[in-house]
């Protein structure tokens, strides 16, 4: 049987960590005190129903996935965001070759 403290825990630190939140700013975005974020990820508390859709908010995922058990989820995110920054490491490479091109055609 899952215990949905655990369950809670496991999954809200995992997005915190798959968005590259530290749990200062997570309640900072939450409008909390870094301590309760604590306490929910030790399983010393359980947040209220409108806690719990602020941490989703913060999160940008739906509340539900806090207690989903399918535990890919936060590594599908991480690996979104990892193939998004590659993207745009390659994009800046390409504006960085154009401009000094430009720089090159125009001394």
């Amino acid at each position: 049987m899952t215990n949905i403290r655990d369950v809670l825990a496991k999954n809200m630190k995992a997005y915190r960590n798959a968005f590259g939140f530290s749990q200062a700013k997570l309640a900072e975005k939450v409008d909390t005190s870094t301590h309760y974020i604590g306490m929910i990820e030790t399983k010393k508390n359980f947040p209220s129903p409108e806690m719990l859709e602020r941490i989703a908010a913060a999160l940008g995922i739906d509340t539900i996935d806090l207690f989903s058990t399918e535990s890919n989820l936060p590594k599908a995110i991480k690996a979104s965001r990892r193939a998004a920054l590659k993207d745009i490491k390659s994009l800046m490479g390409r504006f960085i070759d154009e401009k000094l091109k430009e720089l090159d055609k125009n001394p």
